[in-house]
């Protein structure tokens, strides 16, 4: 190894060491903030639609997890295949995360448990059937947008682990 590929391998196991650190407290933080902005909400109105205020931050906190997530998983595969890094190889071969650990690196259950008391608030205040046939299917909408990017992050390692291997041989050809 070079001594540039030495500082990049240290920078990225840094980088992923600051991003896993960041993802929890990243959950923790925008969860404790929805907590408060739906105790808020519910406190100060009535109306149904001020329910897509405390979702839209449950939306963004879930977003900066999963892009926390994403990046780790990335790196760590350009680890596997440029710098034959031992510990993301043991690390594909133990699998995903989900599959053996039951640890979710998303917090999906916790996530979709959010998007359901955040729901009801609007069940309370008596919505017409237009708001909550609207409010209800803005919910879903992000109830599946959690179980998409829970299915795409269950495949990413396999997915970037080829497509690194392609760019390893594309630059191995040239």
């Amino acid at each position: 190894m070079t001594e540039r590929d030495v500082e990049e391998y240290k920078a990225l196991r840094a980088t992923i060491r600051q991003r896993g650190s960041a993802r929890p407290w990243a959950f923790l933080t925008g969860l404790s903030a929805w907590a408060a902005v739906t105790a808020a909400t519910t406190t100060l109105t009535t109306l149904p639609l001020i329910s897509l205020l405390p979702l839209l931050l449950l939306a963004a906190t879930f977003e900066v997890v999963f892009a926390l997530h994403v990046g780790v998983e990335r790196i760590g595969r350009y680890l596997q295949v440029f710098h034959q890094d031992r510990w993301e190889q043991t690390a594909m071969a133990f699998g995903p995360p989900l599959a053996r650990t039951g640890s979710d690196p998303l917090f999906t259950l916790l996530f979709l448990l959010a998007t359901v008391c955040n729901f009801v608030p609007v069940l309370l205040a008596e919505p017409l059937p237009v708001e909550l046939g609207v409010l209800g299917a803005v919910h879903l909408i992000f109830g599946l947008r959690l179980l998409i990017a829970r299915n795409a992050a269950a495949g990413q390692r396999a997915a970037d682990l080829a497509r690194f291997r392609s760019l390893l041989a594309e630059s191995d050809h040239q």
